[in-house]
């Protein structure tokens, strides 16, 4: 073999060679490509995944805080439509006539009074003369003070044992304690 031929023959392997390792470097670079393509998109679908359940997160907390807020606004007009009906109350028990009002101061003072309280009327009390002449003033040794006091209507008794907060306003808002819920009920059906 000639020289031309041996340098012909180690050009033709080194050609053969260098096309075998470049084939096998691109079908390695082509895998790599793969596999980085797949973990990319595996990665994007997650990202995805996250964001999307983080996103639902928000708006689902979002909406449980607006249906709070609205709840919240709700019951807070629901609030004021019966104190707006406990007002009206209070408006009308200020303006009971002569009759009615000392049925009630009767009734009250029979119910509560004890022997000897002294009775306090509220300013704007019309009726205190007359009170004083009821039977159960009599029967129960009420003593009336010439004192008025600031109160919402009504009386006050301060006795011995307890003194009790008859004025309207106190009546009204034990009254409001105790029948609220029904109120409500009856109100926003």
């Amino acid at each position: 073999m000639s020289v031309q031929q041996v340098l012909e023959k180690i050009l033709s392997d080194a050609n053969a060679e260098s096309a075998a390792i470049i084939q096998l470097a691109e079908e390695k670079a082509a895998k790599l490509l793969a596999e980085r393509s797949l973990r990319v998109e595996n990665v994007r679908e997650e990202t995805a995944r996250d964001v999307k359940e983080k996103a639902d997160s928000v708006l689902e907390k979002r909406a449980a805080d607006a249906r709070l807020e609205c709840a919240k606004i709700m019951l807070r007009e629901k609030r004021k439509v019966v104190d707006s009906v406990y007002k009206l109350a209070l408006g009308q028990l200020l303006a009971l006539n002569k009759e009615d009002s000392l049925r009630l101061a009767e009734n009250l003072l029979s119910r509560y009074a004890e022997a000897g309280d002294e009775v306090f009327f509220a300013e704007n009390f019309k009726y205190a003369a007359e009170v004083e002449k009821l039977s159960v003033a009599t029967e129960k040794k009420l003593k009336f003070s010439k004192t008025r006091l600031n109160l919402d209507g009504g009386m006050r008794l301060v006795g011995e044992k307890s003194d009790k907060d008859l004025s309207y306003g106190a009546l009204l808002a034990a009254d409001k304690d105790e029948h609220q819920a029904e109120l409500a009920k009856t109100l926003f059906k």
